[in-house]
C-alpha cells in the first residue's frame, strides 16, 4: 500500500518550439530520481515535434478525425486517428499564432518512450513518463486531464478477482493508473499557470524496469465497438435509420429482444435468422418491420428489412459486415 505521494510542478521551462530537446529541458529544471513519474502536457511535446499546422481549426478537425461522436452547433465531439475521443479531435489554438492550429502529437505514446529513453541516457534516471491532455467526461461537468502517451508505466491495475476488505471478489474493478497520474500531476501544473511539467514521487511500484515501457495509454482506448456510449443521442437515432450495418452471417436471436416493443395489430414469428411480420394493414406492418429493425441494429445486429406481396415484411438478422 501507498504511503506517501509528493506531486510538484517542474516551474522555469522557457516557451517550447519545435526541434527543442524536452529530455534537456526537464533535467536541467528538475532532480529526478528512479520510480519518479514525469507528467507533461501534450502540448509543449506537440510543439516540440513541429505539430503546428496553418488553416482553421475545423480544418484541422477534418484532417485528425476518424468518425464524428456527436456534435452541436459549432462543437463536434469525435474520435481521432489515436482512437481518443475528444472535443475538436484534440486541436488548439491558444498561445499559438493567428491561423495557426496546434494538433496532438502523431503517436503519444512513442513520444513518451523517447523522452523517457532520453532521460535515462542523459540522467542515469529510471522514470515512468505521461503525456497529458485536457478532456471534458460524459455525465460530468468540467474537463480533468487524462492520459493519451505513457511509457515505463503500469496504466491499469488489474484487480479483478482479488477480495475487498469484506472478502467479496471484485469482478470488474481496473483502475486506470495513468489518468490518475494525468489528473493529479494537473493540480499543481493548472492551466492558466504556464506550468506543463510536474513530477509524481512516491509511485515507485508501478513504475517498469529501465527498457520495459508497458502496454502505452492506447490500452486505456476503448473500442467503439465495445463502448455502449460510441454514439451521441441524436448520432446513435440517426444511424439506426441511415446506417444499420449490412448482414454479413448467421447470428441467434430471441423473441425476448422485442417483447416490450409495440407490436399491435400485427403478427410476428420468428423463423431462423429472419422476423416475419404479417398484417391486414400494410402501414401497421411497415410500422412494425421497422420497429423490430431498430431494436435489432441497437443490439448490434447487421439489418435489413424487405416487403413482401401484401401486407407482410421481413426482417432480416445476423452478424454484421464492416
Amino acid at each position: 500500500m501507498r504511503k506517501h505521494l509528493e506531486v510538484f510542478p517542474v516551474v522555469g521551462l522557457p516557451e517550447v518550439a519545435a526541434g527543442d530537446d524536452l529530455a534537456g529541458l526537464i533535467g536541467s529544471a528538475v532532480d529526478l530520481h528512479d520510480g519518479d513519474v514525469v507528467s507533461v502536457t501534450s502540448k509543449i511535446v506537440s510543439k516540440a515535434e513541429g505539430r503546428l499546422t496553418t488553416g482553421t481549426r475545423d480544418e484541422a478537425i477534418d484532417a485528425e478525425l476518424v468518425r464524428v461522436v456527436a456534435s452541436r452547433g459549432d462543437t463536434r465531439i469525435v474520435q481521432t486517428r489515436h482512437g481518443l475521443v475528444m472535443a475538436a479531435a484534440g486541436t488548439d489554438t491558444s498561445n499559438t499564432a493567428p491561423g495557426t492550429v496546434l494538433l496532438l502529437p502523431v503517436d503519444p505514446d512513442l513520444s513518451a518512450r523517447l523522452l523517457r529513453e532520453s532521460l535515462k541516457d542523459r540522467y542515469d534516471v529510471n522514470v515512468g513518463v505521461v503525456v497529458t491532455d485536457t478532456l471534458g467526461r460524459p455525465w460530468r461537468n468540467g474537463q480533468v486531464d487524462l492520459a493519451i502517451g505513457a511509457a515505463g508505466v503500469q496504466v491499469i491495475e488489474d484487480l479483478r478477482g482479488t477480495t475487498d476488505s469484506h472478502g467479496n471478489v471484485l469482478a470488474v474493478t481496473e483502475p486506470a493508473l495513468a489518468d490518475e497520474i494525468a489528473a493529479a500531476s494537473e493540480l499543481v501544473k493548472g492551466k492558466a499557470d504556464g506550468v506543463p511539467v510536474a513530477v509524481l514521487r512516491g509511485l515507485a511500484d508501478v513504475v517498469l524496469p529501465a527498457g520495459e515501457h508497458g502496454n502505452g495509454a492506447r490500452a486505456l482506448v476503448r473500442d467503439a465497438e465495445m463502448d455502449l456510449f460510441s454514439l451521441g443521442t441524436r448520432e446513435a437515432a440517426l444511424a439506426a435509420v441511415l446506417d444499420r450495418k449490412a448482414v454479413s452471417g448467421p447470428r441467434e436471436a430471441s423473441a425476448e429482444l422485442w417483447a416490450a416493443v409495440p407490436l399491435d395489430g400485427v403478427q410476428v414469428e420468428l423463423d431462423g435468422d429472419a422476423v416475419k411480420v404479417t398484417g391486414a394493414d400494410g402501414v401497421a406492418v411497415g410500422m412494425a418491420a421497422e420497429r423490430l429493425a431498430l431494436v435489432l441494429h441497437a443490439e448490434g445486429y447487421g439489418v435489413s428489412v424487405a416487403t413482401g406481396p401484401g401486407s407482410e415484411a421481413t426482417v432480416t438478422f445476423g452478424s454484421r459486415s464492416r
